[in-house]
């Protein structure tokens, strides 16, 4: 098992969250700004999000070589070997905490390695089960999730990795803006051609759909949305109908435009 810990300057940026009023609504629903905020956690490293999943089974591509020696990742770096069409398990820990946000998920991960007709790695599925919380200024979260993605681009002439998969989440929530709704959550994200670039492991480009659905006290709400990953550290997410936000991948805190 493996525990994480960011440092505590990334964790000092969680602080940086929109201060801007949110967008208004009837008393108890969900409004556009509080499902952002839930949106932009699913997508945070600090709260398990899609950020964070995308960098451990890339960290697991990079570990990796078959047991012919053929390595997967382009440093030639081989911390583990798995034969073509198995399937390998691992667990982590992902915890931190400073006086505004603390977090603590727990990952299980399925690895499954799938080669070509040469016998060589070609890609990688992934399924992952988690659960934990998220405490941060604007909500806290209670949750668990599912998500399945493949990673490809393991050959060593490959210059990224490429991510297709889903992501979902589902749990109870407390907002602390606006009319601090509460209620519950169901998240789901699909990704579309999430690029890392080799051997950073950094988010170069990408597409999202998002939906954020549920019950915030006596009240439906159900929002849908697309987001874009702009290789610098964001991703801007654009809600269908309403705003449009960029999301600090790392913080989770976003900029309402």
């Amino acid at each position: 098992m493996k525990t994480f810990r960011l440092s505590i300057i990334a964790l000092l940026m969680l602080g940086a969250f929109s201060c801007k009023k949110d967008s208004t609504s009837a008393s108890g629903n969900l409004t556009s700004d509080q499902a952002a905020d839930m949106a932009a956690s699913a997508f945070a490293s600090n709260s398990g999000g899609v950020a964070s999943m995308s960098d451990a089974i890339a960290v697991n591509a990079q570990g990796l070589a078959s047991t012919g020696s053929q390595t997967v990742n382009s440093l030639g770096v081989n911390d583990h070997h798995q034969e073509c069409g198995t399937t390998q398990t691992d667990s982590a820990t992902y915890t931190g905490s400073n006086s505004s946000v603390s977090y603590d998920y727990f990952v299980k991960y399925a690895h499954t390695l799938n080669c070509n007709a040469e016998n060589q790695p070609d890609n990688l599925v992934n399924a992952l089960t988690y659960h934990g919380t998220f405490d941060g200024p604007r909500v806290s979260t209670t949750a668990e999730g599912t998500a399945t993605a493949t990673i490809a681009g393991l050959t060593q002439a490959a210059p990224n990795y490429v991510i297709n998969g889903e992501y979902k989440r589902q749990g109870s929530f407390v907002s602390k803006v606006g009319n601090k709704a509460t209620g519950n959550s169901n998240i789901d994200i699909v990704i579309t051609n999430l690029t890392l670039a080799k051997p950073s492991r950094a988010i170069k480009s990408g597409t999202a759909t998002v939906t954020v659905s549920g019950v915030a006290g006596k009240y439906t709400y159900n929002y849908t949305g697309t987001a874009t990953f702009n290789g610098d550290g964001t991703a801007t997410l654009v809600i269908t109908g309403g705003a449009t936000y960029n999301i600090n991948l790392l913080t989770g805190g976003y900029t309402k435009q």
